[in-house]
């Protein structure tokens, strides 16, 4: 009997806030028994060209996309771009705009945690690579190596959650003008992890609804940050308004508890993203 193939929609490496380097994480993909694996980095689309290598060399499809940030009725969101062209204009301009707020941000982080904290922003760039988009995580990784923390999920529980007195949020676009750069640069937008309660408030129906009007494609419905009630509010909203449904790891690395293939999305809603992107998935 044919093995049934897994797709995995959203992975993150060094370009962003995972810690395995593209090439790694389409290897780590192919010793998972993955068939196709999605490279979401966070506004930034720097780990493509190695992911592309090492998608021919293993003979894992590559799906090109990014992790957007947004902010709808004043709740942070993602959204996955799929299969945009990386050149244009008004997305290369959003994301630009987004990985400067972030770097900034972080700076004053560093800067509030370095009053109780023997932490500087040249520990925090110790645990990023050249070109990368810089985040809470990275900061984290700094405490987790100076001791104070014993890992980044720790990080984030404590010195780094939205209440903590070191917080500062950071710009981020509109969500229905972050749906339209990304339709204009020819991308298939999905909510990612649009019911996770844990990370704070999601949003309502009617702002998926609006979202829907502007061009989201998908719900990643399932997500290990979506819970069971969530999955199935947003299941039916997706059936409701005809948007695809994903499923997804949202792996980083050892950045996350999160395993590659630990939920996954089926070949037809792939072939649906395939249609409406830009560019082309990558095939060995």
């Amino acid at each position: 009997m044919p093995t049934e193939p897994l797709l995995d929609l959203h992975t993150h490496s060094t370009a962003s806030d995972g810690t395995e380097s593209p090439s790694v994480v389409v290897e780590q993909a192919a010793r998972a028994g993955l068939s196709v694996v999605a490279l979401t980095d966070h506004d930034t689309t720097a780990g493509w060209a190695a992911a592309e290598e090492a998608a021919v060399r293993t003979g894992v499809v590559l799906v090109r996309g990014a992790e957007i940030s947004a902010r709808a009725d004043g709740v942070s969101v993602h959204l996955l771009s799929y299969l945009h062209d990386p050149e244009h204009p008004a997305l290369l301009e959003q994301n630009d705009r987004v990985r400067t707020a972030r770097t900034e941000r972080a700076r004053t982080i560093v800067s509030r945690l370095g009053r109780d904290f023997a932490i500087t922003w040249a520990d925090v760039l110790d645990q990023t690579e050249l070109g990368t988009t810089i985040g809470r995580p990275h900061i984290a990784d700094a405490l987790v190596a100076a001791g104070y923390v014993v890992d980044r999920s720790a990080a984030f529980a404590s010195m780094l959650h939205a209440g903590s007195e070191y917080y500062v949020p950071h710009y981020a676009p509109d969500a229905i003008d972050a749906i339209r750069a990304v339709r204009a640069a020819g991308g298939v937008a999905v909510f990612a992890h649009p019911g996770a309660e844990q990370r704070g408030r999601v949003v309502a129906d009617a702002v998926i609804e609006e979202m829907a009007a502007a061009g989201l494609v998908g719900l990643e419905v399932r997500h290990r940050d979506n819970g069971p009630e969530q999955q199935r509010r947003l299941s039916e909203i997706a059936v409701s308004l005809g948007l695809l449904v994903t499923g997804s790891s949202d792996y980083h690395g050892a950045g996350k508890p999160n395993r590659l293939g630990e939920n996954t999305t089926t070949p037809e809603v792939l072939d649906a993203i395939e249609e409406l992107g830009r560019i082309a998935v990558v095939r060995p």
